[in-house]
């Protein structure tokens, strides 16, 4: 907040309830003197803590009142945008020249902005919150330390997914008016205390912004999937045009999906040639990098007005498949600290994981069967943790027999394991293909659905995990 014009018990408490209403672009002088006014209210009385304005105490004139607002001016406010929208505006330099503290709540799992499970920072760890007395009050507290307006909704029962790990905070309390959720007095939770399927979330009210109506999907079969076209402005008028499909992702398609409020990404294509291009047939971006976690698509990396594309035509060009519900999967990384050693195998007993690609490239020049692969060995625990079953995305017909090992892959890469150098650069590489994804144990009140036995169907549940043991061939490094 910038500023605030009092007029008849207009202030500093009521500018904090209105702020999600604001767009954030436009000069409150400007939108003061070009409108004409009509006024409703001459009495507003918040304490701060109302997540909508209508929640304050308001007095409203009468239908034939002449007198209205008799000092003549109507109340304003002046909203700074939170760092989230800073990020692609005009202020973007001058707030990251401002030291930053370190953010100590997320939101995670949510399929649009400013929605999501609540976790907090303690001691390095993140944890999530327990749904005991949670409330309006203390959902907003987190949705304006993260930068948006009050909170639409608090979230109980794990309505966002349950987290995993600790369980750091339990019966918050919040007055509303805290500029953190540590600010608030709360319990310090044991295990005992609760459990992750009454994890906390939040709906927080945002800002209207526009930024989906400057993207668009073109060609799809529903409303869901298509072509992604951006509209970009040149030489003072607006046109729509394609984006390269080199390097396109999953990353990218959660922000594109996010910007046109479509949920979750099932999949970012590099390839959209059996979807209809219309009219729109120029590439007019390349080089698109995001991180997954940008609000629109201008806040990511690309190539700016130079457009460099290997492959070139419609056919290679980006297109995204929205979900309102997606797995979210996660390993147990303290398992795999728990079980983790080395082992020297003999080329002589690798010739099936050869056979498999789950050696390193430089084991092709090796002195078969003589030497040794010096091999990280550990268990891995996958976790579903979101809100819709994770699956294959072929179907049985299409799995691959190897008869090495004598079973089917659904997937020819499940997981990705390698050794980084804290710079990011690959020391050691490994990978696991999906010969089995199977529900090994589950929560509580979670059913077993997928089962590999008798060429049963795979996957892993909502609540469930898979778990590939340590002395499985390609579970290494």
């Amino acid at each position: 907040m910038a500023e605030a014009w009092r007029e008849e018990g207009w202030g500093q408490r009521g500018r904090s309830i209105v702020l999600p209403c604001c767009t954030h672009s436009c000069p409150p002088r400007l939108l003061a003197q070009r409108q004409q006014h009509s006024f409703g209210l001459h009495g507003v009385a918040c304490v701060g803590t109302e997540a909508h304005l209508s929640l304050c105490s308001l007095e409203f004139y009468r239908a034939n009142d002449t007198t209205r607002c008799p000092g003549g001016a109507p109340a304003v406010v002046s909203c700074v945008p939170g760092p989230l929208y800073a990020a692609s505006s005009g202020q973007k330099k001058q707030q990251q020249s401002k030291p930053q503290g370190e953010t100590r709540v997320r939101l995670k799992g949510g399929a649009h902005p400013g929605e999501g499970r609540v976790e907090v920072l303690k001691a390095s760890t993140w944890g999530t919150v327990c749904d005991r007395k949670w409330d309006l009050q203390a959902a907003s507290v987190v949705c304006r330390e993260l930068g948006f307006g009050s909170a639409r909704e608090a979230l109980s029962g794990a309505r966002m997914g349950q987290g995993m790990g600790a369980i750091h905070l339990s019966e918050v309390r919040c007055s509303g008016q805290e500029l953190s959720l540590w600010k608030c007095p709360h319990k310090n939770i044991t295990a005992e205390d609760c459990s992750h399927s009454r994890d906390a979330g939040v709906r927080c009210n945002l800002p209207y912004t526009g930024v989906e109506t400057k993207i668009r999907l073109s060609g799809g079969r529903s409303q869901h999937e298509g072509r992604v076209e951006v509209q970009i402005g040149e030489a003072g008028s607006l046109r729509w045009g394609l984006i390269c499909g080199d390097d396109w992702g999953t990353l990218e398609a959660m922000v594109v999906c996010r910007q046109l409020g479509l949920g979750y990404a099932n999949h970012g294509l590099q390839e959209t040639w059996y979807w209809d291009s219309g009219n729109t047939t120029e590439v007019v971006m390349s080089g698109v990098r995001c991180t997954g976690s940008e609000l629109s698509l201008d806040q990511c990396a690309h190539h700016g007005t130079h457009i460099a594309c290997k492959r070139t035509g419609t056919r290679f060009t980006a297109g995204v498949i929205c979900s309102e519900t997606a797995s979210d999967l996660l390993l147990h990384s303290a398992l795999v600290q728990e079980t983790a050693y080395i082992e020297d195998r003999p080329l002589h007993m690798l010739y099936c994981a050869a056979e498999e690609n789950c050696l390193a490239r430089s084991a092709r020049s090796a002195p078969w069967p003589y030497g040794h692969r010096r091999l990280l060995r550990f268990s891995s625990q996958i976790h579903n943790l979101g809100r819709a079953d994770f699956r294959p995305k072929a179907g049985r017909h299409s799995w691959v027999w190897h008869e090495c090992h004598g079973h089917y892959h659904s997937m020819d890469i499940f997981t990705h394991y390698d050794i980084l150098t804290p710079n990011g650069t690959k020391v050691a590489e490994g990978h696991k293909a999906s010969f089995c994804l199977e529900d090994t144990e589950c929560q509580e009140d979670v059913a077993k659905r997928y089962e590999c036995a008798n060429f049963g169907e795979q996957g892993i549940t909502v609540g469930c995990w898979d778990l590939y043991r340590h002395d499985i061939d390609c579970q290494w490094i």
